[in-house]
């Protein structure tokens, strides 16, 4: 193969790259819906002890499978184990069923930007302006195509020129931009209450589904379970500390989490007199009920805009992270060069994601049980794929290849300061839980639990 991977320059490019993965859409429209459903403040502290165990160790053990075997999830799974190749492969699954129906809702960003930026929030405010674009046949598959060719000029520029690069301007930006706005809607008349909500634990609000759903949402945010970490560990450098990386990804990524509840749910309180109802789910609330919020604040045209700018910046450091862990697939299984698997994943992308699209239009009668199709291939890739795989993983690292092979890797830098809670979580509490995940995910699906 001339195949040479490339690799991150600095420990700071490695890390804003792998922070920029975990950070996307997920962070700021789920993370906001699930704290205001599920106890807000009580929610945010789960979720939080959540992060600096269970996602800790998950995330390190991907990245150091990664930089240990210097292989995308495919080859990296059959080199620890050949047993254990089928991890790889349902690994690999994933991010090719997301980044068509990601960069869906990409496009549908860009749009909502383009007109705010163009002053026409009432429009945006409307309730049938979500639904009536989206059923649209050819406007939503421009803006589409317009965020696949973003993807691709910074994936096919490579790790150092595209990636890291993209990464360190994007990431500074989102945090600025994440503080600013949320300094902004903190401080408007009535937000107190919102806030009240958001930051201070209720523990009679606690229960079993906060503790499944924060989970869930960390296992989501952290883009575990789809070969990201494990490709992106791929370019680490030896020299770097992989677990202060780590620590310091898991901050970028929660300290996002954590703003995009501080903008929205005391916006929303403000907008519907404390009813937390209004944060509706997904696309509700983001594309329909965050407008009517902008529309009723001063200067919210141009909150509006900044608002979608940050949640673009957000949405392509994750999509990137998608295509080119495909493009990585690619080249260490057929030996490509970067230009070429990186077009022929980006053509792939436009087939797939303009059948998602059209799934919304003309081809609505498409349908898998009530779900269409991006919602199908968001509960095959969310809620079955990416926690077989988290826990295959764990089975392979706690009790085949040990996990002092990981633990090793770990110590090249200097010893490992969490390695004995590491084995713990990851051979006994983890398994549990992504099975718990698996078991509540699909129940919520089939309509067979109330949520």
């Amino acid at each position: 193969m001339n195949n040479s991977r490339g690799n991150f320059t600095s420990k700071l490019g490695f890390v804003l790259a792998a922070a920029g993965s975990a950070v996307g859409l997920g962070n700021l429209w789920r993370f906001p819906y699930l704290a205001a459903k599920y106890g807000g403040g009580i929610f945010l502290l789960v979720y939080l002890i959540l992060a600096v165990t269970f996602g800790f160790s998950l995330m390190i053990t991907e990245i150091a499978i990664g930089r240990k075997t210097g292989l995308s999830a495919i080859g990296a799974y059959k080199a620890l184990d050949k047993r254990f190749s089928f991890l790889g492969w349902l690994a690999c699954l994933v991010p090719f069923i997301i980044t068509p129906y990601y960069c869906v809702i990409g496009g549908w960003v860009i749009k909502y930007l383009s007109v705010f930026l163009t002053g026409n929030v009432s429009a945006a405010a409307n309730d049938s302006f979500f639904g009536s674009y989206i059923s649209q046949a050819v406007s939503p598959l421009l803006w589409f195509s317009l965020y696949i060719l973003l993807n691709t000029v910074v994936v096919i520029a490579g790790v150092e020129k595209g990636i890291e690069k993209a990464s360190k301007f994007l990431m500074p930006m989102l945090i600025i931009l994440s503080i600013g706005i949320s300094v902004f809607c903190i401080t408007r008349p009535g937000a107190a209450e919102g806030l009240k909500y958001y930051l201070l634990p209720d523990f009679g609000r606690f229960s079993i589904k906060t503790v499944l759903s924060a989970m869930g949402q960390l296992f989501y945010s952290m883009s575990l379970a789809m070969g990201i970490m494990i490709t992106y560990g791929s370019y680490m450098k030896k020299e770097n500390h992989l677990e202060h990386s780590v620590r310091q990804i898991e901050i970028f990524d929660t300290l996002i989490a954590f703003l995009a509840g501080l903008m929205i749910i005391p916006s929303v309180f403000v907008f519907s007199g404390g009813n937390e109802e209004a944060l509706g789910k997904g696309a509700g609330l983001m594309f329909i009920t965050l407008p009517k919020v902008f529309e009723s604040m001063n200067m919210g045209t141009v909150i509006g805009s900044v608002f979608f700018l940050l949640v673009l910046f957000a949405a392509l450091t994750s999509s990137i992270s998608l295509m080119e862990t495909n493009v990585s697939i690619l080249r260490d299984k057929l030996g490509w060069s970067r230009k070429t698997a990186t077009l022929v994943v980006s053509v792939y992308v436009l087939i797939v994601g303009a059948f998602v699209s059209l799934g919304y239009g003309p081809l609505d009668f498409i349908t898998f049980g009530k779900m269409q199709l991006l919602d199908f291939f968001d509960f095959v890739s969310n809620s079955l794929l990416m926690p077989l795989v988290a826990a295959g993983t764990c089975i392979l690292v706690g009790y085949v290849i040990r996990t002092k092979s990981i633990e090793d890797e770990v110590e090249l830098n200097g010893p490992f300061q969490s390695k004995k809670f590491y084995r713990f979580i990851i051979r006994y509490i983890a398994p549990i839980c992504l099975i718990a995940i698996l078991i509540f995910s699909v129940m919520e699906a089939l309509g067979l639990i109330a949520v």
